[in-house]
């Protein structure tokens, strides 16, 4: 490090520890206990790096140290928020503003990595093999741990017929699988309805982009013309899309009641009404869902649960519902900071609670179960290699059995 950079360090080290002086007067003065406390932490941390630029072992690259300091600080809020370094922030604008191309997953951190919250089937990512549940512990053999979740998502980006390498850490599996990605642009599968059993009409829903609750009403009016007399709405892994057209979905079932509400520090609280004119059916209903069931899909579940009408079968679900916000920084870097959770009607922060089933069916701890924390930084040690079978024909084979309860007590 040459003497005008050190110079410059310890300039704004000093400058640093003069305005953490003055703030701290300031909220003294001013009797706040709350500011205080955090002007006081912007102390130590003024001194933290004051010490490991002067005492550690050798010459730290200081602009790493800031930058993971920024990244931990960020991540400490919840798995969605992400500060950008200037170079992340000028390369996250180029791939985001091209339309590029994706891997199909939808993505959030977990113990500090990329953890796949589900795939989206037919996409880059399902055809080469990835899993809702899957820990990426690399991209392109960067470690997703000294990487912001935006970080993650911009390199997951790419031109079509572009490759991007991960590592993935997988339950049962000794070592980390290494898996080539093909970007490509996807589409989002229609919404599927049939007939699984006499009277009883199934929707499958992968995703919440939208026109899909369109798709869903007029779908709805498909089975109503076959004789339905009771329904099951398939949400399981469908994780992508926009909360509005979640809200929109949970209107098509609801005539009356609260679908959700939306409230931040400083973000006027809405509240989201069923409007009668907008229900297609009362059928007796049941929603399915996994722990890839995400975002919008966690406002139709749990508008469903929490109204009463009807049950919601599976395991449960992820959590991730709330509204981000983009802001740039003078030195040209940005942070993403959620400033608004979905609530659910009884008043549960999605994000934070996700949504519990009224009918609990899942896989078994050594059949399909996450990660755990430390397999996610070793790469895991060897399971049993006998598994239970697929949950996936038990969960649907419950949920017809609710929903035939269901329409007979009604």
């Amino acid at each position: 490090m040459s003497n005008s950079i050190k110079m410059l360090v310890l300039g704004l080290s000093f400058a640093l520890v003069l305005f953490v002086a003055a703030g701290e007067l300031h909220v003294r003065a001013a009797g706040n206990g709350a500011g205080d406390g955090a002007y006081r932490q912007l102390g130590v941390y003024g001194e933290v790096l004051a010490h490991i630029r002067s005492e550690y072992v050798e010459e730290p690259n200081m602009t790493l140290v800031t930058d993971g300091a920024m990244l931990g600080l960020v991540e400490s809020l919840d798995p969605r928020a992400s500060f950008l370094s200037p170079a992340d922030y000028k390369e996250y604008k180029v791939r985001t503003s091209r339309g590029n191309a994706s891997i199909g997953a939808v993505m959030t951190k977990r113990f500090g990595y990329a953890n796949v919250v589900s795939v989206l089937p037919g996409g880059p990512a399902a055809k080469a093999g990835i899993e809702s549940g899957d820990i990426l512990e690399t991209v392109d053999g960067k470690a997703t741990h000294e990487m912001s979740l935006a970080e993650v998502e911009t390199k997951l980006l790419g031109q079509v017929g572009s490759n991007v390498t991960v590592s993935v850490v997988r339950a049962r599996k000794a070592e980390p699988l290494k898996i080539v990605i093909t970007r490509d642009v996807v589409s989002f599968p229609p919404v599927a309805e049939k007939m699984v059993e006499e009277g009883t009409g199934y929707l499958k829903v992968s995703s919440m982009a939208p026109g899909k609750s369109a798709e869903i009403a007029n779908d709805l009016r498909l089975l109503a013309k076959s004789n339905t007399k009771r329904l099951i709405l398939d949400l399981r892994d469908c994780a992508d899309g926009d909360e509005s057209e979640g809200i929109a979905a949970a209107n098509l079932f609801l005539n009356h009641g609260v679908i959700a509400s939306l409230e931040g520090q400083h973000y006027t609280k809405q509240i989201f009404n069923a409007d009668p004119a907008k229900a297609v059916t009362d059928l007796p209903l049941v929603v399915m869902v996994n722990r890839g069931t995400a975002g919008a899909a966690e406002l139709v579940a749990s508008a469903v649960l929490e109204n009463n009408r009807g049950d919601v079968v599976g395991d449960k679900t992820f959590g991730v519902a709330s509204v981000q916000k983009l802001i740039e920084i003078p030195d040209g870097s940005a942070l993403i900071l959620s400033i608004a959770k979905y609530y659910s009607p009884s008043g549960k922060a999605i994000q934070d609670n996700a949504v519990t089933p009224s009918v609990l069916v899942g896989a078994k701890e050594e059949d399909g179960a996450d990660p755990t924390e430390d397999q996610v930084i070793s790469a895991g040690k060897p399971k049993a290699e006998a598994k239970a079978a697929e949950k996936d024909d038990e969960q649907l084979e419950k949920a017809i059995e609710v929903v035939k309860k269901r329409a007979a007590k009604a």
